[in-house]
């Protein structure tokens, strides 16, 4: 749950912080991009320096850089403090995320799925709740609202820490680390049509995800809306987004998943279009559409590389594979919107 408040509170407060530091709307949306980004290219490093030094090793690591860089983004007196955090901000949230799938492997191998559908859960669940909370927290002060807004989620990354410190000093020596060293990893599949193609699924679902987390808000809320409406707005779309999670993942369970992807996408493109023809006409109501949409082709999507593949070796090298490609194109989504809109909606 200490993986996403980093990038989730920020879009309720980023005209406050646009205003404070004087950012353009495309220099803004970088304070979710690079987040995203780091989260494409460290997908692969991450796993072998989860093999160089020990998984909860590495883990732990990555959440104290989490930590310390929210503390200090919250404290930023300048511009370049605060992209330089947001950059700590996203490799801890990058390395932490990309070794949950393993750690959850090792750790349950008999529940594999339960624990991935509560881990997603987890992070669409604190998404919702500090996007919700952040913009009215913020209002709360005038002059440093946003700092209180974002500031106030540190002590979940602290508790994060906290436990992995427990995980680690409990863990026998001989399972520190994921595997030999001496273990080769299955190469990238590169040249897999399907792996291509489930990867760009993965990117155009997380493209439009970050869009929305990053500027429904504030497209809002210079619409005349609120910060805590405009808030309010942002939790619909990350409830929707949650509730569909466990939805799609009950009903699709056929290795032919097409159906469920498709019907995925023309909620996607209802709700997006709606919000773009008629953004003031029922904007809860079309944002709902669009973030289950969402949410169903982010659980199906994180479940496609599964069906593929079977040996832990290889379904390492296709979720890595997958993480990167999708990571890296969905940064775009927060930096195009931030560059082309002119808030008339979404276009």
């Amino acid at each position: 749950m200490a993986l996403r408040p980093g990038i989730a509170s920020i879009g309720p407060v980023l005209p406050l912080i646009s205003r404070v530091f004087s950012l353009s709307h495309a220099v803004a949306s970088l304070l979710t991009t690079i987040p995203i980004l780091l989260m494409g290219l460290l997908a692969i490093p991450s796993a072998w320096m989860a093999k160089q030094f020990g998984r909860t090793r590495v883990l732990l690591a990555s959440l104290v850089v989490l930590l310390v860089s929210m503390v200090a983004r919250t404290f930023a007196a300048n511009a370049v403090v605060l992209f330089l955090s947001t950059v700590g901000v996203g490799a801890g949230i990058a390395v932490a995320g990309t070794l949950f799938a393993g750690l959850i492997k090792s750790r349950f191998p008999a529940k594999v799925a339960l624990m991935m559908s509560l881990y997603a859960t987890a992070l669409a669940f604190s998404s919702t709740v500090s996007a919700a909370a952040t913009g009215t927290i913020a209002a709360l002060s005038d002059t440093n609202g946003w700092r209180l807004g974002t500031g106030i989620w540190t002590p979940v990354a602290l508790i994060a820490v906290g436990a992995a410190l427990v995980i680690l000093i409990r863990e026998k020596p001989q399972v520190q680390r994921t595997m030999p060293r001496a273990t080769r990893h299955a190469p990238l599949p590169l040249t897999s049509t399907s792996a291509w193609l489930i990867a760009l699924f993965f990117a155009c679902d997380n493209f439009l995800f970050f869009a929305f987390l990053a500027w429904l808000a504030p497209i809002y809320i210079e619409r005349g809306f609120s910060a805590v409406s405009a808030g309010l707005l942002l939790a619909t779309f990350t409830i929707s987004f949650t509730l569909a999670i466990p939805v799609f993942g009950s009903l699709s369970r056929a290795h032919d998943r097409r159906g469920w992807l498709a019907a995925c996408a023309a909620l996607i493109g209802v709700g997006t279009l709606a919000l773009a023809v008629r953004p003031l006409v029922m904007p809860h109501v079309w944002v709902a559409i669009a973030a289950f949409g969402l949410g169903g082709g982010f659980t199906l999507g994180m479940t496609l590389p599964l069906d593929n593949v079977h040996a832990p070796d290889e379904v390492e090298s296709w979720n890595a594979f997958v993480m990167t490609v999708g990571y890296l194109v969905a940064a775009a989504g927060p930096l195009v919107v931030g560059g082309t809109t002119r808030f008339h909606g979404f276009l």
